[in-house]
């Protein structure tokens, strides 16, 4: 588990893969109640234009805060977290998460780190940008 103290800018968090199959996004559709058919519905004539189904974005979010919180462990708690859907990742396909460190600052006497995080597509491109800062032990 990091320590405040031995953060710096350029570490990088452990990567998370996912491949999720439309059971999986069938799963999250009824754990979020996004029942959008383009998530899960292979018939779905937007799908089926794109070649598949694409995994929500909420999804990826949340696939965003686990990495974080897997690096972070029990030695603090994420203060914030944000990103933007810039792309799609499709069904069985493989994304991978990755996070890397830009900061460390004190404010308010809490030890915050500035994290940038994304996921990206088999072919590297980011499709999911954002931002975490948590707030670690020191």
């Amino acid at each position: 588990m990091p320590t405040f103290a031995d953060v710096k800018a350029g570490d990088e968090l452990p990567a998370l893969y996912k491949k999720p199959a439309r059971i999986n996004l069938v799963q999250y559709a009824a754990g979020s109640g996004d029942f959008n058919p383009l998530h899960f519905d292979a018939d779905f004539p937007q799908a089926r234009q794109i070649g598949d189904n694409i995994v929500h974005g909420r999804l990826k979010y949340a696939s965003l805060g686990e990495c974080v919180s897997n690096w972070l462990g029990h030695s603090g708690w994420v203060r914030s977290i944000s990103c933007q859907y810039r792309g799609m990742d499709m069904q069985g396909q493989p994304f991978t998460v990755r996070g890397v460190v830009t900061g460390t600052r004190v404010e308010d006497g809490r030890n915050l780190v500035d994290i940038d995080v994304w996921t990206e597509d088999a072919q590297g491109n980011r499709t999911t940008p954002g931002t975490a800062v948590v707030v670690l032990d020191a």
